[in-house]
């Protein structure tokens, strides 16, 4: 399933009316979370980063952007930690 898919089964959507405005914010949205996490998340997997954009989209769509990341700061913390973790595993340090 497409993100676009995805993102209009979290909202509801079943019209195709508003498909061009939803993947612009789709990739708006995607560049907040790849700027606050610190690197290019992987979006189409499911998973953390996937649940964060799901529901920022939620947020954006619903005129609530600015409550985001204080209802979601754990789960980000959480994402920005793995990727950390991984990023040190990468790198074999620690």
């Amino acid at each position: 399933m497409s993100l676009l898919e995805l993102v209009k089964e979290e909202l509801r959507i079943t019209w195709d009316d508003e498909d061009q405005k939803l993947v612009k914010m789709i990739e708006r949205n995607k560049a907040s979370l790849d700027k606050l996490v610190g690197i290019e998340l992987d979006y189409e997997t499911p998973g953390p980063a996937q649940t964060l954009l799901l529901n920022r989209c939620r947020y954006d769509y619903n005129h609530a952007l600015e409550y985001f990341e204080q209802n979601f700061a754990r789960e980000i913390l959480r994402l920005q930690l793995q990727v950390a973790a991984e990023g040190m595993s990468a790198d074999g340090s620690a």
